[in-house]
């Protein structure tokens, strides 16, 4: 089910701020994003279109109005993350305008004092986990000390826990529940606006409010893993979603999902906080 537009008004023109904030990009050194994108052709049968390096990555999006980026990668197995986070300081270093969601693996011998260190920069967000390709659950108890430092220092988590646009035993709303019921004051930010299961993601907006939905993925009709909750429940949350592309791990053009956006004709709160406001809100915080 494709959600039904709030306005009719087919000459309609809903403008975004002038510059946006995308909150959900992918960066990584050149030879792991070739990897990354070989991966994603064997296993899931995605052909990346944006093959593009990391400093193509941030010009491209620079060009089309992004003024603030905030990226992420993740450490797929045990003694890469290490590595990864010194890349990422680097990248920071060289881009004040980037923030970071940066990479942690609980086997690491070194994982929380790193993570520590890490969470003292004023531009690391917090950390990634990408559960589906980690393959540990979100309320593995060898997560509880990293969520509890995010917590006392006031970052972030961005999670991949939702069962689309692929999933496995270790995501879906079932363990991301259990996680909550431990933690409900936890800080994340939940991917692809917790596809496959969309209204159940979203009515956990109502009870835990540091929790945040991206759009990652989930406004691309042509895809088959379209929202299929009615727009109201856009409206409704507009304070707590942010827009994320994913870029430049897409099969899809990075404009169909803010056309698809704009489409709903929501109001011009809904665009302001999406691509702008909410974003800056939780960079300052």
């Amino acid at each position: 089910m494709i959600p039904k537009k709030i306005s009719q008004e087919a000459d309609a023109v809903q403008n975004l701020p002038d510059k946006i904030i995308d909150f959900h990009v992918h960066l990584f050194p050149d030879k792991l994003f070739e990897a990354i994108w070989r991966y994603f052709a064997s296993t899931y049968g995605f052909n990346i279109l944006h093959e593009i390096y990391y400093r193509e990555c941030i010009d491209y999006l620079h060009e089309r109005d992004v003024e603030y980026i905030v990226y992420s990668n993740y450490a797929h197995k045990k003694g890469v993350a290490q590595d990864l986070n010194e890349w990422n300081l680097k990248v920071l270093n060289d881009y004040p305008e980037l923030y970071c969601f940066a990479a942690y693996h609980p086997d690491d011998d070194d994982a929380l004092a790193m993570a520590r260190d890490l969470l003292d920069h004023p531009r690391i967000m917090g950390f990634k986990l990408q559960l589906l390709v980690q393959m540990f659950y979100p309320d593995d108890e060898r997560l509880f000390p990293l969520y509890e430092m995010v917590m006392e220092k006031g970052k972030r988590l961005l999670l991949h826990v939702g069962n689309g646009p692929v999933g496995n035993d270790y995501v879906g709303i079932d363990n991301f529940r259990k996680l909550l019921e431990r933690y409900p004051g936890l800080p994340a930010n939940v991917a692809h606006m917790g596809a496959m299961e969309y209204g159940d993601f979203a009515r956990l907006l109502n009870r835990f409010p540091n929790i945040y939905l991206d759009t990652t993925w989930a406004f691309l009709p042509k895809s088959g893993l379209m929202f299929d909750q009615e727009v109201e429940v856009l409206e409704d949350h507009k304070e707590r979603i942010l827009y994320g592309s994913d870029f430049p791990n897409l099969i899809y053009p990075r404009e169909e999902e803010i056309d698809c956006l704009k489409g709903f004709y929501l109001s011009d709160e809904f665009y302001r906080r999406v691509f702008r406001d909410n974003g800056l809100h939780l960079l300052k915080e």
